[in-house]
Order: C-alpha cells, then sequence, then structure tokens
C-alpha cells in the first residue's frame, strides 16, 4: 500500500537503499530497525577494501582448484617432455686472479691504464671486457673453429629445434665450415665468435680476486679447449692495450694544441675588439651599483603605494558616507560632533514647543531657522573633511607616480647595461676556457713524452679447465620443480583474474559489501534429481529449514513484523522468485496465518502448474472488470493458503497493475487475509515490478548465486528505489557452498549441524544446503 495508509509513523519503518559514493553500490538507509542494526553490524565486522582477507583468497583458491590443479600438471607435464628432448650440456671452467694495477715507473693519468676508482668498478669493467664480442671473435680465430669438425656436430638442430623447425617452415643451416683463403678461413672463424660468446659464462668468486670462467657445449672436449682459450686470449689482450694508449694520446694532442692555440688567439682579438667599441671597462661594479639603486627605488616605490592606498581608501570611505555618517577617526577633531549635539538639542526643544505653538509662532520659526543654520554649518564641515582628505589621497598618487617613473627610467638603463654586458661576459668566459684548455693540454703533451708504462701484468691463470666427467643440464628434479612451481604461480593468478572477472553475486558477503543489502536467508543449491517441491515435504531439510529463516528474518525486517502486502520479485527469469513465494506462503500458513498467494507475473505465470489449478480465471480478469476477487480465489489443499492465479495474457499487464482496481483489490485482500504475498515478474526490462513494490508495503529481491551479475542488480535496486518501493533485503537463491569454496561449514554453523541435531545424531541423505546468518 501506498505511505498514506501506513498505521502510524514509527511503527512500519522500512529499510531502503540509496547509491552509494563507493563504486556506485546501494546502500540500505532507514529509521532504526532490526534490519538495519543488523547490516550495520555486519558491516562493522567486515573488513575494510584497504584490508587483505587471507580467508576470502584461500576461498577463491578452493573454488578454483581444478583451475589451479590443471595448470600445474600441464607445466609439470611440459617441464618432463622438454627435460626428456633437451641436448645434455657439458661444462668446463678455468679459474683466473685479476690484481689491481701494480706501481708504474712513470704513471700519467689517461695516458697509462690507471682502471676504475674503486675496486667494484674496476672489477666490474674487467668481467665486462671477458663477455666481449672482440675477445669471442679472437678466441674463435685462435681456435679455427670454422675448420673444427666438432662444429659441424654442434650445429646439428636439438630435438625441440628439430620438431619445431619442421612445423615451421624448415630448420636454420649451419655457418660453412669450408673456406678456400686464409681471408675467407679468418672471417669464417668468426662467424663463430656467438657460439663462443652464448656459451660462456663468468662467475666471480665471491670475497676474493678469482674468477670462474665456464663454457657450456655439447662436446666436453671443445668446451674444455674454448675455456682456457678464453682465459689466454684475455691475458694477451690486456697486455696489447697497454701499449696502445701512449701511442694513440700523443698523436692526438698535437692535433688538438694546434686548434686550440689558433683559437685562443681568434677568442682575444674579439673580446678587446667589442671592449672598445662599446666603451665598456668593468661592466661588474657598474651593475651592482645600479641594481643597488634599483632596489632601493623599489622599496620606496612599494612603501609609496601603500600610503596611496590607505589614502584612497579613506576618499572612498568619504565618498561612500551619506550625510555626517563618516568613520569616527574624520570626524576627530572637527566641529561636527559639538554642532550635532547642538542640533538635537535644538531639535528636542522643537518638538516639546510644538505641543503648546503651532510651527508659524514666531518662536518655532525662531528655532526653525537655527536648526538650519546648523545644518548649513555641518554641511561645510562635511565638505570640508571630504576635501582634505580628497587633497591627501591626490598629493599621495602624485608621489607613487613619481617613484615609479623614476623606477622605470632606472629599469630601462640597468637592462641596457646588462644587454651590452652579456657578449662581453661571454667573450670574455670563451677566452678563460680556451686559455685553460690550451695549458692542460700541453702540460698533458709535455709528460706524455716520458710516460713508459712498464708494470708487470696484473691477470694470471690459477686452475686451467678440465674435461667434464658428465653433464651439466637438464637436471630433471630441478626442473620439475620450476615447472610445478610455475604451473602453481600460473594456476593461482589464472584463478584470481576469473574470480576478479566474474562480476556475478556469489555469496552473502556480495550482498552486504557489494549492493549494500540486507541479506534475509541463504537458499541452498538442490542435487540434481531433487525437485524443490521434493525437498520442502521433507520439513527436517535444509531446504526447507532456509526457507524458514527466511521467514523469520522477514519477521524481524521492521518494527511491526512481516509486511502484511509483500511483493517477491527478481533482477531476471529463473532465479527462483516463484519457489520463494511458494514456500514463504507454506511457511506463513504453517503459523496459523491465513495467506493469499498471488501470481501477478501476467506475462509469464509459472504457480498454475505448480499447484496443478485452472488458469481460465485469475488476477487478469479482475484488474478488467471480468470477475470478482472471490471468484478468482482458489483454496489449496495446504493448510492456510489461497491462491489467485495470473489468468489469460493480458496485452497491457502494466495498464491493468498501475490502476485503481489493483490498490481496491489489495484492500480488499488485506481486510481478508493476514498475509499477502505477490510473486512479480522480473524487474529488468519491465515495469510491472515497480509499481507492485510501490503498492505493496515490502519487496523482497531474489538473486540467483553465480549467475546473477552485480551491475545488473544495482541497475534493479536502482529502478525499484526510483519508483518508491520499500525493498526489505535480498535472499540468495541456489547457493552452492562447495562450488563456493566454503564448504559445509560455511559461516560457523551449517545446515548439516541442524540436520544433526534434528535427527537425533544420525546424518539423513544429504541435501545441498546452507546456514543463514542471523
Amino acid at each position: 500500500m501506498r505511505d498514506g495508509n501506513n498505521h502510524g509513523a514509527g511503527r512500519n519503518q522500512l529499510p531502503v537503499a540509496v547509491p552509494n559514493n563507493q563504486g556506485g553500490a546501494l546502500a540500505p538507509v532507514s529509521a532504526v530497525t532490526p534490519s538495519t542494526v543488523l547490516a550495520e553490524l555486519r558491516q562493522a565486522d567486515a573488513p575494510t577494501s584497504d584490508e587483505i582477507n587471507l580467508l576470502d583468497y584461500w576461498n577463491i583458491l578452493v573454488k578454483r582448484r581444478w583451475t589451479v590443479l590443471g595448470l600445474m600438471l600441464i607445466l609439470l607435464f611440459a617441464a618432463f617432455i622438454n627435460t626428456l628432448l633437451t641436448t645434455p650440456i657439458f661444462r668446463a671452467g678455468a679459474t683466473i686472479q685479476i690484481d689491481r694495477e701494480t706501481l708504474n715507473v712513470v704513471n700519467v693519468e689517461g695516458v697509462t691504464p690507471q682502471g676504475a676508482t674503486n675496486d667494484w668498478e674496476f672489477y666490474e669493467t674487467q668481467y665486462q671486457l671477458l663477455r666481449s664480442r672482440s675477445l669471442a671473435e679472437r678466441v674463435a680465430s685462435q681456435l679455427h673453429l670454422g675448420a673444427d669438425p666438432s662444429m659441424r656436430q654442434q650445429a646439428q638442430p636439438s630435438p625441440w629445434t628439430a620438431l619445431f623447425g619442421s612445423l615451421f617452415g624448415g630448420q636454420k643451416k649451419p655457418v660453412s665450415a669450408t673456406a678456400t683463403t686464409a681471408a675467407a678461413k679468418v672471417e669464417d672463424d668468426r662467424n663463430y665468435s656467438g657460439v663462443i660468446s652464448g656459451g660462456l659464462s663468468i662467475e666471480p668468486v665471491r670475497d676474493s680476486r678469482l674468477v670462474n670462467i665456464q663454457f657450456d657445449s655439447p662436446d666436453p672436449q671443445f668446451a674444455a679447449r674454448v675455456a682456457n682459450s678464453v682465459a689466454e686470449s684475455f691475458i694477451a689482450t690486456n697486455l696489447e692495450r697497454r701499449f696502445d694508449a701512449s701511442s694513440y694520446a700523443k698523436g692526438y694532442l698535437e692535433d688538438r694544441l694546434a686548434q686550440l692555440k689558433q683559437k685562443l688567439e681568434d677568442s682575444e682579438r674579439e673580446l678587446v675588439a667589442f671592449a672598445q667599441k662599446e666603451q665598456i671597462l668593468s661592466a661588474t661594479s657598474t651593475q651592482t651599483l645600479m641594481e643597488q639603486n634599483l632596489g632601493e627605488l623599489n622599496s620606496a616605490v612599494g612603501l609609496a603605494q601603500g600610503v596611496r592606498i590607505r589614502a584612497e581608501a579613506r576618499w572612498r570611505q568619504a565618498q561612500a558616507s551619506i550625510g555626517a555618517a563618516l568613520p569616527a577617526d574624520m570626524l576627530d577633531g572637527s566641529n561636527i560632533r559639538p554642532l550635532q549635539e547642538r542640533r538635537s538639542t535644538l531639535k528636542s526643544t522643537f518638538q516639546e514647543k510644538l505641543r503648546l505653538y503651532k510651527p508659524e509662532y514666531p518662536e518655532m520659526k525662531q528655532l526653525q531657522a537655527q536648526i538650519s543654520e546648523i545644518d548649513r554649518q555641518i554641511t561645510a564641515e562635511l565638505n570640508s573633511l571630504k576635501s582634505s582628505v580628497k587633497a591627501e589621497y591626490d598629493a599621495t598618487l602624485t608621489q607613487e607616480t613619481l617613484l615609479r617613473e623614476q623606477l622605470s627610467e632606472l629599469k630601462a638603463e640597468t637592462l641596457d647595461l646588462q644587454s651590452r654586458s652579456i657578449n662581453y661576459n661571454i667573450l670574455q668566459r670563451e677566452v678563460a676556457t680556451n686559455r685553460e684548455l690550451y695549458d692542460g693540454l700541453l702540460q698533458r703533451y709535455k709528460e706524455i713524452g716520458v710516460a713508459g708504462g712498464v708494470s708487470s701484468n696484473n691477470i694470471s691463470i690459477v686452475d686451467r679447465a678440465q674435461v667434464p666427467g658428465g653433464p651439466y643440464k637438464p637436471d630433471m628434479r630441478r626442473n620439475l620443480l620450476i615447472g610445478l612451481l610455475i604451473g602453481l604461480f600460473l594456476g593461482v593468478l589464472l584463478a584470481l583474474l576469473l574470480e576478479y572477472l566474474d562480476d556475478t553475486v556469489k555469496n552473502p558477503e556480495d550482498i552486504e559489501k557489494k549492493l549494500r543489502l540486507v541479506h534475509l536467508g541463504v537458499i541452498p543449491k538442490l542435487g540434481k534429481d531433487i525437485t524443490p517441491a521434493a525437498a520442502l515435504i521433507d520439513v527436517r531439510s535444509g531446504f526447507a529449514e532456509a526457507y524458514r529463516s527466511v521467514r523469520t528474518a522477514l519477521q524481524f525486517s521492521t518494527e511491526s513484523g512481516v509486511p502484511s502486502v509483500l511483493v517477491i520479485t527478481s533482477t531476471q527469469p529463473g532465479e527462483g522468485k516463484s519457489t520463494t513465494a511458494k514456500s514463504l506462503a507454506r511457511n506463513f500458513a504453517l503459523l496459523g496465518k491465513r495467506v493469499l498467494l498471488i501470481d501477478a507475473d501476467l506475462r509469464n505465470p509459472s504457480l498454475h502448474r505448480v499447484f496443478e489449478l485452472d488458469n481460465s480465471m485469475g488476477l487478469s480478469n479482475c484488474l478488467s472488470g471480468a470477475a470478482k476477487p472471490g471468484q478468482c480465489i482458489h483454496r489449496v489443499d495446504q493448510a492456510g493458503i489461497s491462491v489467485m492465479l495470473s489468468g489469460p495474457l493480458p496485452p497491457n499487464p502494466a495498464e491493468l497493475l498501475a490502476g485503481p482496481r489493483m490498490i481496491s483489490l489489495l484492500t480488499q485482500a488485506s481486510e481478508r487475509f493476514d498475509q499477502i504475498i505477490i510473486d512479480a515478474p522480473p524487474v529488468l526490462g519491465l515495469a510491472d515490478a515497480p509499481i507492485l513494490g510501490n503498492l505493496a508495503k515490502g519487496t523482497l529481491l531474489v538473486i540467483e548465486a553465480g549467475r546473477t551479475r552485480v551491475g545488473a542488480v544495482n541497475a534493479t535496486i536502482k529502478r525499484l528505489l526510483s519508483a518508491r518501493t520499500r525493498l526489505l533485503g535480498a535472499v540468495l537463491t541456489k547457493f552452492d557452498a562447495k562450488a563456493a569454496g566454503y564448504g559445509y561449514g560455511y559461516g560457523g554453523y551449517g545446515y548439516n549441524s541442524y540436520q544433526y541435531y534434528s535427527y537425533g545424531g544420525s546424518a539423513p541423505k544429504k541435501l545441498t544446503a546452507r546456514r543463514e546468518e542471523h
């Protein structure tokens, strides 16, 4: 019924949902009722969005366990196959010692090799030199890899390469091992530098100056030869680099000295010519004095501006004042206040004598003349005060203008000096820079002549590489463990991704957190061979107990108990609203109430099939005026339940439900029945449910777990609220606790506990059921 029909303003206060600022969800807001108190307590106990609830993640993994396990097995099998098809690799290693530079007889910085400034930089440089391409090419040339028969065997593709090469366009041809000329042989050898770089690994020994040079190859003898050759070539390269440094530096410095000498002479000539042209002796002192004067004048302008602003404010106050309403500081020292007091005295005398004499009486005319004279004096005094304030303002304005003109002139002079000094300073800095560069290079050139760079080699071989006795990889146990861990990680990541993409309402927490509604019950999902009618026959089953819990929650949903007219709807078809309507009607009838169940789904009715009744007469007949309500009510073979079917399907269901006959029908039915339950159509896409929700005293929203999306439910709630529907809460149907990852004991004591006590300690045949948290 409408708001005006509520029995008292404080008795039937129903919780409503409004949009929430966080994520567009809808939050219940109403007066204090048991339902709202329950929702607030649950919301207070729930973790905030910034907190991490590990139990929620565990439930997600349990729910998606087959996804995680499947991906783990796939990766484990892939690691096993990869290990079997991978070519065995042998590793040989040599050890060298790298010391810091020894003392030189003559040590010229930048000419004689000095190394890095600290140990870390020095040794990191040596490691990168060991990995360089030039060293790899040198090793390949020394070993004559182009003519080595073992390289043909190593050039053969691995089983994986052969498999994928045959599938995707053939195999890559190996580098040719034959050459006709000496130059061609050298070039052919260098083509194998990639083989050296690809199999080489440099591993420093921690807290020492030792470095392990390791090489991986399918041929153990070849691996040992390459490791030893890398160590020997690195020592030779280090010595050659020392002798090449000084000769290159000397030739480079000779060219640079000639260029800098000419550049220095040209810059000095340009500086002298510019100073004579602009008549500049020293721009620094003149510019400093002008900047000092500019600062003092700028301060004076600021002070003059402040004085002018105050004088302007006094003048504007004087202009805006009416009569003698000038500021108190302007009236001090003037004759206005005594004149005002005298005028007040004369005015009082005039008013007193006005009781005895008429205004034309001579004495009254004399008083009036005195008052007029005082008014003239006050006006003259005010004009004098305003003139003095205006004169003060004009003087301060003139002073500020003069100071600003002087400041502008001084700025112009300063800018002109700065403009002329820029080029002078640029030329002066260029001369100084060229002179410093020339002097420094000349000193270095003199030192190079005596730089011998004589020192001992700082790199030595500690252990030569030996032929390995067994393969280094693949390691079956290690690969299986890595595949298992990667599979576990990817499986968990995929499970969390699927859960994130799944925006359906999955559990009661989603109703409270995402929809901000009170969840009034959780209905378990039945097995494939169990129908709702069969499950409701067993009053001790979890399915029947779930609807009794919903009935109990509805009794506490408002201060006056369950609403007498209750609409049951859902977001989309097939969510269990008709089953919920029938089950609640049956449970309210078991309490001894007279219950009327109305099938208001005039588009796709279902109650006539549930009760196996003729649907030729029903709600549509009553609303169209073809029949009276009493003729459309059927008494079913259940205690206290009466049913009004939908009747023939009309062409205009929304117009019939919004008409006055529907209100009249509910009013008459409320006088005859204790409880009216309306099975309404789904909300989305139809106008029927919002119309019925507006007429009823309460609306119950049915949501199917794991199927109905959060966005669709939010749209449903917004439509219901826009029709001023009194939304009591939501019931979650078809909830599969095991599939949701909660097991049978969701939320504490589940329906299994209820069944255990109901059957005296012996568990009956299980129906998938859940407990509703109150």
